[in-house]
């Protein structure tokens, strides 16, 4: 499965504001509402959905990295999204560390193996220390889009 598979360009967030988890999970999912992915009255329940997966384990995987994602009845298809901190934030992270990249995702229940596929595609792309670098330095969301189709078209991991 490939970004373009799944990622939303019209909801990419090169800079996001929010200083929290449950913030940036908020806008994350504001922006997928923004650009069509999701209906706007579904917003609250997908930022509960995934803050209470989060109760089951942070998803933020090391490395400045977290993939936020959530099954949720309201979507057909898989969709996500993409955003920076360039501060960080504290997202209760396996290392400690402050999260820079953000991957989140949604996807109906019934479609479980879209979900791990995709999954997949983003552990396997942020294993590049090269790609994870370039994404924090990206300045627009043109910049995001362009790593992921290369990452699409080329992989950054041999």
């Amino acid at each position: 499965m490939k970004f373009s598979d799944f990622v939303s360009v019209e909801s990419i967030r090169s800079s996001v504001h929010a200083t929290t988890k449950e913030g940036v999970i908020r806008e994350m999912t504001q922006s997928l509402v923004d650009s069509g992915k999701i209906i706007s009255g579904e917003l609250d329940g997908i930022v509960k959905a995934i803050m209470k997966r989060e109760d089951l384990g942070s998803t933020g995987i090391g490395r400045g990295v977290a993939v936020p994602h959530t099954k949720h009845p309201s979507v057909d298809r898989l969709v996500g999204t993409v955003a920076i901190s360039h501060d960080g934030v504290d997202f209760e992270s396996l290392d400690g560390e402050p999260v820079h990249l953000f991957f989140l995702l949604v996807s109906p229940p019934d479609r479980p193996g879209d979900h791990l596929r995709a999954l997949e595609n983003i552990s396997r792309q942020l294993r590049d220390d090269g790609f994870c670098k370039r994404l924090k330095a990206a300045k627009v969301p043109a910049d995001i889009q362009d790593l992921l189709e290369e990452a699409d078209k080329n992989g950054f991991v041999s």
